[in-house]
């Protein structure tokens, strides 16, 4: 019995090197390695123009865009629709809401980005893109990854809240507890060695469950 081999997307991992591309956007041609230089990018899917979860969802980001921009974060969004398609709903979306995308929409026609991200997948749907997020950091670095299926909108506070934990931890070399948000007191990295141990069972600067578990503010 002959065994077919199957093809299979890659799926970009958490570390790894985000995939550099060049493609068509609403705001212009651009060369992702080049894009947002110096910056974090969120990199964001979306299944298609004119519907109604992907209108709500776009619509976010382009309302919490002052955010991004304090955070040092440019937005970028994809679907696997034509230049003349995204500039239509762009505009349906300005005319109806009043709500500008303002940040570029990548033309995926080819689906070639979305392959390349592993967008595409096909138990949910071989010809539209998963809602992915993908947050990328200034060196171009892969640091969190979400997925959605296709009948379930993302949650703005969330992305919001885990692109500060991902800044507040490199700044700041500490750990998120569970529901952190920026303000509350976050986790002290654990001893290695006996001394730090030792050491830590002395601070009192810091909120101590026990040795391993410690929080401060910072």
């Amino acid at each position: 019995m002959e065994i077919q081999e199957q093809t299979v997307n890659p799926m970009p991992r958490i570390g790894d090197a985000a995939p550099d591309f060049e493609a068509m956007t609403t705001f212009g041609p651009i060369k992702f390695s080049e894009y947002g230089k110096g910056k974090w990018v969120i990199l964001f899917s979306h299944p298609a123009d004119f519907t109604p979860v992907c209108t709500t969802e776009l619509s976010g980001f382009a309302q919490n865009k002052a955010t991004f921009d304090a955070l040092n974060t440019e937005l970028i969004g994809l679907s696997i629709d034509s230049i003349h398609s995204h500039l239509a709903w762009v505009n349906n979306v300005r005319e109806k809401t009043g709500v500008e995308f303002n940040f570029p929409i990548i033309a995926d026609l080819d689906m070639k980005v979305a392959k390349l991200y592993g967008m595409l997948q096909p138990n949910e749907s071989e010809t539209a893109a998963v809602r992915a997020v993908f947050f990328i950091d200034p060196e171009k670095k892969i640091r969190l990854i979400m997925y959605y299926p296709l009948n379930v909108g993302r949650n703005m506070d969330e992305i919001i809240r885990v692109l500060e934990a991902l800044q507040t931890s490199d700044k700041h070399k500490v750990a998120m507890p569970l529901n952190w948000k920026k303000g509350e007191k976050v986790i002290v990295p654990p001893p290695k060695t006996v001394e730090e141990m030792e050491q830590r069972l002395q601070d009192t600067s810091c909120e101590r469950i026990d040795f391993y578990l410690c929080k401060k503010e910072l």
